[in-house]
C-alpha cells in the first residue's frame, strides 16, 4: 500500500532545499525528527482541502475501516467529536428551540463541550449497572426505546462511547437498529477501539451500524499522540462525508502536525500486512495471562481484547495501591481508580511487559474484596444548558463544600467516563460524595448560584 505522505516528506528532507517558510526549526534541532517536520508547502496538499497526497492517504485508509470516507485529525478524537456533533445539527436543525442529541452519560468531556459550544440539549441515557462505577455505562437498547419513544420529535443523534475505559461496549448493533428505526444517525465516540476492525470479526462500530464514528489510533495503533480518524459509514447520510473536511476545519488549527500525518500515513501500509496477525497473537497472549492471573486469586473484568482490567476492590485493593504495586515492578498502567486498575497492551509491547506484570502482582495475597460502602449517584437537577453555564463567570471551590451550587464545567474522574455533574446541573450530596471518593479536590460553579 502507498505511503504518499510519507514519501514526499522524506523525499523533501533529501532534496536540501533551503526551507524558508515555517516552522523556524527550519528542519534542524535536538529532538532528532525536524527534517521531517514542515508545513503545507507545495505539493504537500492541506489537510482541510485535501485534494493530493492527503486525500489519496485518506482514501487507502476508508478502504482499510470500509468506510465511505476516513478523515484525518491531528488534534485526537477530541475534535473529531466536535465535528461529528456538528454534522448531526447540520444534517438536521431543530425547527423549534435548541437541537437535541441522546447520549450516554459516560461521554467524553469534549462531547459535553461542543454541546455548550454548539448549544446542544443534551437528553442523557444513564447508567443501569450497579455498583456505580464512572467509567461505566452500558445502555440497553429497550432503554433507547424507551426515550426516543418519549421525544416530540426525532433527536438530531444518538451519542455512545463503545469501548469505554474499562474495556466495555453497549451492543451498538442494536442500538444503530434502534436509531435508525426512529430515523436517527448513531454517532460512536469509538476512541479506544480503532483496532478492533482488524479483528477476525466484525467488531468496529462502522461494522455494527455507525453513522459517523471517531477512533483514536494513537491509542491502540502505533501512530503519534494527537492521530485520529473521522469515519464517514456506508448508510450514513450523504452530506456527512460531503461535510466532513468542513466539520474538522471549524474545530481544529490550521497548522496541523505533518508528523502526525505521516504517523496516519505509514499505518495504513502496517494494518495492510501483517497487523491483523500480530493483533490476533497480542490479544490471545493477554487473555492466557487473565487466566494466569485469576488463578493467582486477582479478579479479572470482561474487556475488549486489548484491555487488561483488574478489580482490584473485588481482589482486596485498593485501585492506586495495586497501580503502585505495578510501578514497583516496573509497569505503568494507563487507569487507576479506587476500584479498577486498567493495562493497554499493543502488539507492540514485547514479552518482557506481560512478564513483568505477572511478577509485579504474582499471588493475591488477600483473602476478599474491600468492604467499604459504593458511591451512588442519581440524574442531577438541571438548572440551565451547558452553554450557559460555560459562558457563565465562575470559581473554583472545594468540592466538599459545593453542594447546592451549579457546575460551571463537567467534572469527570477521567475521560470518557460518567460526568459527575454537568454544566448547568445543581450538585447534590450524593455528587459531592462521589466527588470525595474519588478524589476530587475541587470544581468549577458558576458564581453566585
Amino acid at each position: 500500500m502507498e505511503t504518499p505522505i510519507a514519501d514526499f516528506v522524506n523525499a523533501y528532507r533529501q532534496s536540501g532545499a533551503s526551507r524558508l517558510h515555517m516552522p523556524g526549526h527550519k528542519g534542524r534541532g535536538p529532538l532528532g525528527c525536524e527534517s521531517l517536520d514542515i508545513t503545507e508547502i507545495a505539493g504537500a496538499d492541506a489537510l482541510y482541502q485535501a485534494d493530493g497526497i492527503i486525500a489519496r492517504s485518506e482514501k487507502s485508509a476508508a478502504d482499510l475501516f470500509g468506510t465511505v470516507a476516513t478523515f484525518y485529525s491531528t488534534e485526537g478524537s477530541s475534535q473529531c467529536i466536535r465535528a461529528m456533533l456538528y454534522l448531526a445539527v447540520l444534517h438536521n436543525p431543530s425547527r423549534s428551540g435548541r437541537p437535541v442529541i441522546v447520549a450516554a452519560r459516560n461521554a467524553h468531556q469534549s462531547f459535553v463541550l461542543a454541546a455548550a459550544l454548539l448549544d446542544v440539549e443534551i437528553v442523557w441515557l444513564w447508567p443501569e449497572e450497579s455498583p456505580f462505577s464512572l467509567c461505566r455505562c452500558n445502555v440497553s437498547r429497550r432503554q433507547l426505546e424507551r426515550v426516543l419513544g418519549a421525544l416530540p420529535r426525532p433527536p438530531a443523534a444518538v451519542y455512545v462511547t463503545a469501548p469505554d475505559y474499562l474495556g466495555n461496549a453497549p451492543d451498538v448493533a442494536a442500538l444503530a437498529t434502534t436509531s435508525h428505526e426512529f430515523g436517527v444517525p448513531l454517532l460512536v465516540d469509538g476512541a479506544h477501539g480503532a483496532y478492533l476492525k482488524f479483528l477476525p470479526y466484525g467488531a468496529h462500530p462502522i461494522d455494527l451500524g455507525a453513522d459517523l464514528c471517531c477512533d483514536s489510533a494513537h491509542k491502540t495503533l502505533p501512530v503519534l499522540t494527537g492521530g485520529a480518524y473521522l469515519h464517514v459509514g456506508p448508510q450514513a447520510p450523504a452530506d456527512f462525508a460531503e461535510n466532513g473536511k468542513r466539520a474538522l476545519a471549524l474545530f481544529g488549527s490550521t497548522s496541523p502536525s505533518y508528523l502526525i500525518l505521516q504517523s496516519l500515513d505509514l499505518v495504513n501500509r502496517r494494518l495492510a500486512e501483517d497487523y491483523p496477525k500480530l493483533l490476533a497473537s497480542c490479544a490471545a497472549r493477554l487473555e492466557a495471562l487473565r487466566a494466569d492471573l485469576r488463578g493467582d486469586g486477582w479478579r479479572v473484568a470482561q474487556s475488549d481484547p486489548l484491555k487488561l482490567t483488574i478489580s482490584a476492590a473485588e481482589s482486596g485493593w485498593d485501585g492506586g495501591d495495586a497501580a503502585a504495586l505495578l510501578r514497583r515492578g516496573g509497569v505503568e498502567c494507563e487507569y487507576a481508580d479506587p476500584d479498577f486498575v486498567v493495562l493497554m497492551a499493543t502488539p507492540e509491547n514485547t514479552e518482557r511487559d506481560f512478564v513483568r506484570i505477572r511478577s509485579a502482582l504474582e499471588r493475591n495475597p488477600c483473602l476478599g474484596p474491600l468492604r467499604r460502602p459504593s458511591p451512588c449517584l442519581s440524574p442531577p437537577e438541571t438548572v440551565c444548558s451547558p452553554r450557559e453555564a460555560v459562558f457563565s463567570p465562575s470559581e473554583s471551590v472545594p468540592a466538599a463544600n459545593a453542594v447546592g451550587r451549579v457546575l460551571s464545567a463537567p467534572t469527570v474522574g477521567c475521560p470518557p467516563a460518567v460526568p459527575v455533574v454537568v454544566g448547568g446541573e445543581r450538585i447534590a450530596k450524593d455528587a459531592a460524595e462521589v466527588f470525595a471518593y474519588y478524589g476530587i479536590s475541587s470544581v468549577q460553579v458558576i458564581r453566585g448560584r
